[in-house]
Parts: C-alpha cells; structure tokens; sequence
C-alpha cells in the first residue's frame, strides 16, 4: 500500500485503499464476534466502493467464517461436482488446500467465480491459515468497471447489447452449467458498468462469426488484466479476502508448490442474473 493511510468518513472501522482502483485493506475490527450495525453498515460501503476487502490476523473458525458470509446473504455450494468434493464438517465452508500432491491449482487464470451459471456467486470469502514459508501464493483482483471505462467510445458501443457463453465445462467438466450473458452489464449496487466476460469461461460471443469473436475476446482478456487497474494481494496468515464476483476478477498465482498453502472459503449466493445496462 506504500504509505497510504486510512480514509476519512468511517467511525467503526479503518479502511485504508490498496490501490487507486481496487481494494482496501480493513482495521479496527474483529470477526470473531458478532459484527454490530455501524460495523456491518460501514463494511457494506466499502465493499462497494472497493470491490475486495482485505482483513488481517483474524483466527477464524468455521462459525466465525460462515456467520461474517451470512451478512451479506445465503451460503451456497460450488456448481463443480469435483469441488464440492472439498467439504468440511460443516456444509457451509469448502476447504482450499494446495501442496506438493496437488497437480494444478484451482483458479490460476483470470476469472469472476462460477460465471457459468444462470445466477453466479454475489462474492467468495477466502481465509488463509497457512502461506508458503518463503512467501508467494499471492491472489491479483482487477477492476471491471475500470477496465470498461478505459474502453473507447467506439468499442464500447460495439460491444453494448452483444451476449457471450459462459461454458462450466471448460474447467469443471461434464455437469457443469452453461450460461449466457450480457457483455457489458451494471452492477445492482453501484448502478456503474462493467465487464462482463472472462478467459476462464466463456466460450464465445454469439452475435458475430467464431473468427470475430476469438479477436474480441482476446483483445478484451489482455484489457482486463493490465496492471493500471489490477493488484497482487500477499496473503500472511489468518488473513482474509472478500471480494466482489460481480465486478472484479481475480487469480491464484500458483508460484509456491511444493509448499502448504491452506485454508476455507465460504461463497455467498447471488439474487439476481447479469443483466445490460
């Protein structure tokens, strides 16, 4: 964060940016215990506002991580048969575990969580309890409202009321949903526009030529993840990220095997489809 501080306008708790376009990194709270209405209310705003919240030396267990998830709504499953396999003793929170016997690391590439179904995930809470010793295992989130923003005059009418396929099996395998979206969608919250397509899922735009698409597709992925709107998030233990599936992508940088990165995640569900501006 290179010397920012903290951020005027918050009494409850201390929000201080990641960087100019997303993230801030949340103090003066304890999620261990039930969080009272200021602390609630001033961490919806900064949710907003910044798209992934960072919160540090919480020792979370299972009640504590599920009971901070249902504030924001229902607790939901994985749409990966694979992944759900990844439970705990409480159906709520989903183990996330990498070693030196994992063969690939889930989320490695830039994607919003579970685009491929008709209602994707509101947001993903991810707690850490144990990082590799020698640092790595970082997580990079980036701004799709900046990203559309930065899009010329031009392509973004282009791309007003195209629709793109957002295929589960493409890492999930057979029993995964199919989905289509909007490419440019608003967000329910903060009414902005955003990006709406990933390299992860979605297969293709349907309104023009599979040769068409491919290069607009391409061109956007590349646009996504530049670095003007994108951040790398290092993890310490018992910390957390909370982000916003709605509008930011993330990625695990999978730079750290054979060591032990471990930890939980509990998904939040969402209440409405992608829908256009």
């Amino acid at each position: 964060m290179d010397g920012a501080g903290p951020i005027a306008g918050y009494q409850a708790i201390t929000v201080t940016p990641y960087s100019p376009t997303i993230g801030a990194e949340i103090g003066n709270v304890d999620l261990t215990k039930p969080l009272s209405d200021n602390e609630l209310s001033e961490i919806r705003r900064a949710f907003t506002d910044h798209l992934v919240l960072f919160f540090r030396g919480q020792e979370l267990d299972f009640e504590d991580h599920a009971r901070f998830g249902e504030y924001f709504g229902t607790l939901g499953q994985h749409v990966g048969v694979k992944t759900n396999s990844q439970t705990t003793n409480d159906p709520r929170v989903r183990k996330f575990h990498a070693d030196g016997q994992t063969p690939r690391v889930s989320g490695n590439v830039w994607h919003t969580d579970q685009s491929c179904a008709p209602m994707p995930p509101m947001a993903s809470i991810l707690y850490l309890h144990t990082i590799p010793p020698n640092g790595g295992g970082d997580t990079g989130f980036a701004s799709m409202y900046a990203a559309y923003d930065a899009l010329s005059d031009n392509m973004k009418a282009y791309l007003e009321g195209l629709t793109a396929l957002h295929d589960g099996t493409l890492q999930f395998g057979e029993g995964t949903p199919k989905a289509v979206h909007p490419i440019v969608v608003k967000h329910p919250e903060s009414g902005r526009k955003l990006l709406y397509v990933n390299e992860a899922f979605t297969s293709h735009i349907n309104e023009v030529s599979r040769e068409e698409s491919k290069a607009i597709l391409e061109f956007l992925y590349e646009h996504q993840k530049r670095p003007e709107w994108s951040i790398r998030f290092r993890w310490q233990p018992h910390s957390i990220a909370f982000w916003d599936n709605r509008c930011a992508h993330h990625r695990a940088i999978s730079d750290y095997l054979p060591n032990v990165r471990s930890g939980f995640r509990v998904q939040v569900e969402g209440t409405e489809a992608p829908v256009a501006p």
